[in-house]
């Protein structure tokens, strides 16, 4: 029989549990009414579904016209990747499982500073949701043309876009169990449509040829199968699978399941779009290819070829999916997202009015409430506002970063690392290049946004125990450092910026100064550990 959350055993505590004995109370108390329900296939379902999103729709063609039949290993690198900074995350959630961990990690391994920053930054993506939903609403306007105008949403479309985002958190609301059911039910059916667009246009026509033809396996170079995963948008298609983490403290056995169900969903998403890509390299007409694959012009890449084998079913089909994909995308990210804020209260950097978790349903309510209006804020179409909560989700990006220096800063001593030895430091390396390759036009908005988090972190905190200010410069100096180096070499590399740095000397040059600056968080953060003290977290 499953426990109750009152019979289960108390969770480990992390390493500065016992430095913020005003806090950790609360903590625990709120963290007993989680409901530990999520096992193996709903971790997966979660991963899954927040990975697959509308972005299948035109990833396809996207990194064909970037890397040309080169883009299919460009899919198997990026679930390599993404593989090394999942290994470190669910780690992390394993040995210090709670909800949002990604937020509080970093305040573990690093201090206020950082913690600040990342936290200030995992309330600004929240956008991410906002931007999710309003193409759930765009791609209505097929049906009903007035919710979308002028490059963005209409006021109709608007109230649209809040009456959904009201419907995913009441789905969210009352407990982890009904969120569960509705997430697989919708995993299921927005992923029947892409796996039978698989199957039809393979059945189609069989045509190995189209990988060697019109120019060659790699008619752009090798160097364009890097190209693809930034501009092709590869990285980004795959971004999602830390979604489980962030549940890991409402899961019923995290060392058991966490790692298996976000590799799993890793290597299903990344078999599904590898076959997409696959189906969509084929069934191209080589009338489309006269000027080679940078030539293919689609407004709806799978929509029309399955007019072009006359299956308008099927194009039916597709136009209802690119609805219920990004709105499956968003119900989860309903969900996560109001973790993460609950987390931020756990840290000091939300009123602790919102570290509060609802005894009946086992979800932080004010949390999700929070989330709603935030969200609903992003919606409001305010000149270029839309354009800007388009990038914010790139913001999330730092996560990846600053989990890895935890990952490394908090392994107790004397615990062997094992392959994480390795895999920790290539995985920092693995998310500065998440973050260089987002390009210049993102990161010229969000690394200052993201620096923004300093000043206001010390706002937030003001008048409450905490590090002194030398002491927090000392130990998250570093983040500060790293996020300005990117940002110059951004500006001065190849991914939108100058280009004064050519391709691959860009890359290597970040490569470079992300080990470096790895080294340094990593000393910094254990200096931070061994002199933690009762005054130092608020």
């Amino acid at each position: 029989m499953e426990r109750t959350s009152a019979q289960q055993e108390p969770e480990p505590q992390p390493p500065l549990t016992r430095a913020i004995p005003a806090a950790s109370d609360a903590v625990r108390r709120e963290e007993r009414k989680l409901r530990r329900h999520l096992g193996f296939w709903a971790l997966t379902a979660v991963g899954f579904s927040d990975i697959v999103g509308s972005g299948w729709l035109f990833s396809a063609l996207y990194a064909a016209q970037t890397a040309g039949p080169l883009s299919l290993l460009s899919w198997v690198a990026a679930g390599a990747l993404a593989m090394l900074v999942a290994l470190v995350l669910v780690d992390l959630a394993a040995r210090m499982p709670e909800a949002g961990g990604t937020v509080r990690w970093p305040l573990y391994a690093n201090g206020p500073l950082v913690a600040g920053v990342i936290s200030w930054a995992v309330l600004l993506s929240v956008g991410a949701n906002a931007a999710e939903v309003t193409a759930t609403v765009q791609y209505l306007t097929r049906w009903f043309p007035g919710l979308h105008a002028d490059g963005r949403l209409s006021w109709p479309g608007v109230g649209v876009a809040i009456v959904l985002t009201l419907v995913f958190a009441a789905l969210n609301w009352f407990g982890v169990r009904l969120f569960t059911r509705v997430n697989i039910v919708l995993t299921l059916v927005k992923t029947s449509v892409p796996v039978l667009t698989v199957v039809l246009l393979l059945a189609s026509g069989f045509h190995p040829h189209r990988l060697t033809d019109h120019g060659g396996f790699a008619p752009y170079g090798w160097s364009a199968g890097l190209a693809a995963l930034s501009a092709g948008g590869v990285i980004y298609a795959v971004n999602g699978f830390q979604a489980p983490v962030d549940l890991a403290g409402e899961a019923r056995d995290p060392r058991r399941h966490l790692r298996a169900a976000v590799l799993t969903a890793i290597g299903l998403a990344i078999l599904l779009y590898v076959s997409l890509q696959l189906a969509f390299l084929f069934a191209v007409p080589d009338s489309a290819l006269a000027h080679g694959w940078r030539g293919v012009d689609l407004t709806s890449p799978f929509g029309q070829l399955a007019l072009l084998i006359n299956l308008h079913w099927l194009a039916l089909m597709l136009y209802a999916d690119a609805v219920v994909s990004p709105g499956g995308a968003t119900f989860v990210g309903v969900g996560i997202n109001a973790r993460r804020s609950y987390a931020l209260a756990k840290n000091g950097m939300l009123p602790r009015w919102f570290l509060n978790v609802h005894a009946g349903s086992g979800i932080p309510r004010r949390a999700l409430a929070l989330n709603v209006t935030v969200m609903t804020v992003y919606l409001l179409p305010f000149g270029t506002w839309q354009d800007v909560v388009g990038t914010l989700g790139n913001l999330f990006l730092l996560v990846y970063a600053t989990s890895a220096v935890a990952a490394a800063t908090l392994r107790p001593a004397g615990q062997p690392a094992g392959a994480m030895r390795w895999i920790t430091p290539l995985s920092f390396l693995v998310a500065t290049l998440f973050v260089y390759w987002s390009t210049w036009h993102r990161l010229r908005l969000t690394l200052p946004l993201a620096l923004a988090g300093v000043p206001l972190s010390w706002l937030v905190r003001s008048g409450r125990g905490r590090f002194p200010l030398r002491r927090e410069l000392r130990d998250g100096a570093w983040l500060l450092v790293w996020l300005t180096g990117l940002l110059c070499c951004s500006a001065l590399g190849s991914f939108g910026g100058s280009g004064l740095i050519p391709q691959p000397y860009d890359t290597l040059a970040v490569v470079v100064f992300a080990a470096a600056v790895f080294a340094w968080a990593v000393r910094s953060g254990r200096r931070h550990v061994a002199e933690a003290s009762p005054t130092g977290t608020g």
